[in-house]
């Protein structure tokens, strides 16, 4: 996915009330912009860091700019909007980036299932058996371990807890159990991430919950996602570790 315009450089001057961030831009004005995360943004709002802006060119928007990347321990960047996780599987899906979701001539999004939604549903053909369809729920990563040694390029899932999360797990697993493929998609958003893990110590009952699911057959995979100037794209897939 290509930004419809240049995105705007700064340097966070710190994040608050969840969903706003003050910035000061390159010029020295300071401004508040929209944070697009409902996470807890471990490892990824320090006071100091690069940061790069979208400019939704609506002046009659509260806050007209959105916190896009952060450059995370100044080195790597990381998108820190959660809504391009489904954007840039859309788009790979569309072009066939994910080897292993190849096989579906039709992509649906947002799904209705028994208790809500998931992000995607992938049709084989115009069959209404569930053997021809998979579900897909997407998860954005972009908590990478602050230690040293061999936790080196592993980011975590979820940066908070989750119950949310919980749900769409148990919902994979139902439909698993009704005869769908079920998919859960770690978008790894994130330049310093080659691994992904559950983090137990952040949610203990997710990881729980996501190797017992993976246990009886619902699959887990990661792709990462690659930087350009402007844009991003979902390039190659990378190991879970459970």
């Amino acid at each position: 996915m290509q930004y419809d315009l240049p995105l705007i450089k700064g340097e966070l001057i710190k994040r608050y009330k969840r969903f706003l961030a003050d910035v000061r831009l390159q010029d020295g004005s300071e401004i508040t912009v929209h944070c697009p995360n409902t996470g807890s943004m471990k490892n990824c709002a320090e006071p100091g860091w690069p940061v790069w802006l979208s400019d939704s060119q609506n002046p009659k928007r509260k806050y007209q700019y959105s916190w896009e990347w952060v450059g995370v321990q100044e080195q790597f960047k990381a998108c820190i909007n959660t809504a391009r996780a489904n954007q840039l599987v859309a788009e790979a899906l569309e072009n066939n980036v994910i080897s292993e979701l190849t096989d579906y001539s039709r992509v649906q999004g947002e799904p209705k299932v028994e208790d809500g939604r998931l992000d995607f549903l992938l049709h084989q053909d115009d069959s209404d058996t569930p053997q021809h369809k998979a579900y897909v729920e997407v998860k954005s990563v972009t908590l990478l371990d602050d230690s040293s040694g061999d936790s080196a390029g592993i980011g975590s899932f979820p940066d908070a807890k989750t119950d949310r999360g919980l749900k769409h797990l148990k919902r994979l697993l139902a439909l698993h159990q009704q005869g769908y493929r079920a998919v859960l998609l770690f978008c790894v958003s994130h330049e310093g991430i080659e691994r992904v893990r559950p983090a137990d110590e952040i949610d203990p009952k997710y990881g729980q919950a996501l190797r017992e699911v993976v246990a009886q057959g619902v699959e887990v995979l990661a792709y990462r996602v690659d930087f350009g100037e402007n844009g991003m794209a979902i390039q190659r897939r990378i190991p879970v570790l459970l």
